[in-house]
């Protein structure tokens, strides 16, 4: 996403020009038709197995139980399937020396500990968030973008962490203007009008009105490609484009061109976050030709979700959407990279969840993080 500045100060044509991934000859509400033209033959390995029968179900196992299971899965606190025991994330050292980081036993929490007496008192940044879905959608520093032309930085290893269940430290993603992460490359993400489901976990207290504190779906040039190419979950109180009540910072959804609180702004019912620790953003785009979307939010450490927002696209700009695929943290789609913001996990499916399923994964999200 760009500046509303910018993006006035250049043609549609100049834009619809530049858009280089799934673009035909045809026209859709006065932008390119979309096309999935992704090259990407399945999994690069198959998912963690199911829990048995009765035990506690993370949130991938709840969505994959749904019929829409993870196709992304991202988290230095913790493992985001009641079975995996992979890596969570990679610490590197100034000299290039690289180290991954577990969580403690299957299903649980990162292994902070082991960090640290890697670390010692040398500089890390976190290099790689591993993805633990099976289909390899590793994230790692964004490469040069439309906004910002060179490379972005990785989060210091030690920027942000928290206490969980018995004392247990765990490390999140400090985004700082400057920093952000990226995979143009995603496979088994959503694309043009299909379906997904989208949440993120992050602190309340950390935000800024820059462009874009977002997790979630992007476009694969690192390029500002039109309205409807992403689909994005944002946390802050930017107001470039739309807004919630009151001086925020709201849940909303970056469609590219517009953060959303809903279908207008400023949007009355998406209401400041206020009083929370940690919150839990989602963003989840109905079946093809539906014309429908949802926001969610909740306290990460207690209560139910709220949707603040069901309804139709903003406008025709946005329907159908033409979702790109690749995935982003901390930056906008085009690497708009002036945000601030404190990440601890998220995921991405493809599929539309049932409320049941979001219910569920945000009683297991209070689970962890209301210890």
């Amino acid at each position: 996403m760009r500046t509303r500045s910018f993006w006035n100060g250049i043609s549609l044509a100049a834009i619809v020009g530049a858009a280089g991934w799934g673009c035909g000859a045809s026209k859709m509400s006065g932008l390119a038709a979309c096309s999935d033209n992704r090259s990407c033959s399945g999994p690069v390995s198959a998912p963690p197995v199911a829990p048995a029968a009765g035990a506690v179900r993370a949130p991938c196992d709840i969505y994959a139980a749904d019929g829409g299971p993870c196709v992304a899965a991202h988290s230095t606190a913790r493992a985001l399937y009641a079975t995996y025991s992979g890596p969570l994330y990679q610490v590197k050292k100034a000299d290039g020396t690289p180290h991954d980081v577990h969580p403690l036993a299957p299903g649980g929490l990162a292994d902070s500990a082991d960090q640290d007496a890697f670390c010692g008192v040398d500089a890390c940044t976190i290099s790689i968030i591993y993805d633990q879905s099976g289909w390899g959608n590793n994230l790692t520093s964004a490469p040069a973008g439309m906004a910002k032309t060179t490379p972005d930085n990785e989060a210091k290893a030690t920027g942000v962490s928290m206490t969980l269940a018995g004392g247990q430290k765990v490390y999140g993603i400090h985004i700082v203007p400057g920093v952000g992460y990226r995979n143009n490359g995603a496979c088994g993400t959503a694309a043009c009008d299909d379906a997904e489901t989208e949440y993120m976990v992050v602190a309340t207290g950390a935000y800024n009105a820059a462009c874009c504190f977002d997790y979630g779906n992007m476009e694969r040039n690192s390029r500002d490609n039109g309205e409807g190419t992403m689909e994005a979950v944002y946390f802050g109180n930017c107001t470039i484009w739309n807004k919630g009540a009151g001086d925020g910072p709201w849940v909303m959804g970056d469609l590219e061109n517009g953060l959303w609180a809903g279908d207008s702004s400023p949007y009355a019912n998406n209401m400041p976050i206020s009083g929370w620790t940690y919150v839990t953003g989602m963003v989840k785009g109905d079946a093809a030709g539906m014309n429908h979307w949802v926001i969610k939010e909740g306290n990460a450490q207690s209560g139910p979700l709220m949707v603040p927002f069901d309804g139709h696209r903003p406008s025709a700009r946005y329907n159908p959407m033409r979702k790109e695929g690749a995935i982003g943290l901390g930056t906008g789609g085009d690497n708009s990279n002036g945000a601030k913001g404190d990440w601890f996990e998220g995921v991405m499916t493809a599929s539309f969840s049932s409320d049941q399923a979001d219910n569920d994964v945000q009683a297991n999200i209070v689970s962890v993080y209301g210890q």
